[in-house]
């Protein structure tokens, strides 16, 4: 059995190459680019009206005579002399000859004929070409998560396609006889199946889109095929149950058949001890608790970090950071834990309803405590690892 640690560091000397794809803009939301773009363009590419009102060619006077309108997108050259104005609108071309624009409210416009309530500077609401940036400067560095703003941004710039890290498509097979579908009725011995709509929501919570839920019966042929397809399909696999040494817990000797290299299986800590990791070429395979508590547990501690380091994000195994703890906690456990907590005002609060069963108190969780094993006391105020969800 091997550490936390241990597991972290085998999982990162095993981790495949990243697969780099184009696609559109649309379809890079969430992902995180894998090569650095410049700007094709002046942006704004023309001197833009910054306000709805009138572009003035500057004299030295409150009156100005309009003579017509810029609407945005209007791409008509305008002329003006000295005591010249026109109507503009904000984000039209402010002509060449117009030195600064004046907004709607601070005039009175009579027919052709305007009147200032006050002298205004030269490039008074005027936004400069290239104000937000120039043509052939970085835009947005290798590396950048591409939320929506960058979205928006580089269509503003003008690109239809990107190149990104592909994510992952991750399969999750669900095994045991015991699972009922929730809305059907519940028979004695049964329980409703919950762990794969639990991983397919953590998975979407983290931008993971193409997921496929596998169900399988306790039966080691079916448990085989269902682990094969799984495999073909995917690029990381999530097996639910069936990892145990139980008499129906088929999934190790599945695995095994398929000639999946097991990089290790067991680890010393709580919830979550028979987690198993694994690798076949260029696929990672993890086979979680069954208990769903300690399931969701080694997800956020194990499996999401793989995801979002095969996507691209600079992050590693080592997530947790120090925080105090709110209260007294005695430890007295083999193995090291990892501890439902509410993280507020700073300060880690230990909830009760530990058992690797139970999701009551993850539900209301927003991090995980990492306490290593041993029999000491921890004090209010002591620093404690937290992993945040």
């Amino acid at each position: 059995m091997i550490s936390a640690q241990e597991a972290f560091s085998i999982l990162q000397a095993n981790l495949p190459v990243l697969t780099e794809v184009e696609c559109s803009l649309f379809q890079a939301r969430k992902h995180i680019l894998a090569k650095s773009l410049l700007s094709p363009i002046n942006m704004p590419p023309f001197r833009q009206s910054a306000m709805d009102g009138y572009a003035l060619c500057l004299h030295d006077n409150l009156q100005y005579e309009i003579v017509g309108e810029v609407k945005a997108g209007d791409s008509h050259i305008v002329e003006l002399l000295p005591g010249q104005a026109v109507k503009i609108f904000t984000g039209a071309a402010v002509p060449d000859s117009a030195q600064a624009v004046i907004q709607i409210e601070k005039v009175t416009a009579d027919g052709t004929q305007l009147l200032l309530d006050e002298l205004v500077l030269s490039e008074t609401n005027v936004r400069p070409i290239g104000e937000q940036i120039s043509a052939g400067d970085l835009a947005l560095e290798k590396g950048t998560l591409l939320n929506a703003a960058a979205i928006g941004f580089l269509a503003g710039l003008g690109f239809t396609k990107v190149k990104v890290y592909q994510k992952p498509n991750v399969g999750i097979v669900v095994t045991g006889n015991e699972l009922s579908k929730p809305g059907t009725p519940l028979e004695y011995g049964k329980v409703y199946e919950s762990n794969g709509i639990m991983l397919q929501s953590a998975l979407m919570d983290g931008y993971y889109d193409a997921v496929t839920l596998y169900e399988v019966n306790d039966d080691f042929e079916n448990t085989k095929n269902k682990l094969h397809e799984a495999l073909t399909n995917n690029d990381v696999v999530l097996v639910s149950g069936g990892i145990s040494v139980g008499d129906y817990d088929f999934v190790a000797r599945a695995l095994k058949e398929l000639e999946v290299e097991t990089l290790f299986y067991k680890v010393n800590q709580k919830p979550g001890k028979p987690l198993f990791a694994g690798k076949l070429n260029n696929k990672m395979i993890f086979a979680l608790p069954g208990n769903p508590a300690a399931c969701l547990t080694c997800f956020y501690v194990y499996v999401l970090p793989t995801l979002n380091i095969l996507s691209g994000a600079e992050v590693n195994y080592q997530q947790a950071i120090l925080l105090p703890i709110a209260h007294d906690y005695d430890v007295k456990n083999s193995r090291s834990q990892f501890l439902k907590a509410n993280i507020n005002n700073g300060e880690a609060e230990i909830l009760s309803h530990q058992n690797s069963s139970m999701l009551n108190s993850f539900s209301v969780a927003n991090g995980l405590v990492y306490v290593p094993d041993g029999n000491y006391e921890l004090k209010k105020g002591d620093k404690v690892e937290v992993y945040l969800l």
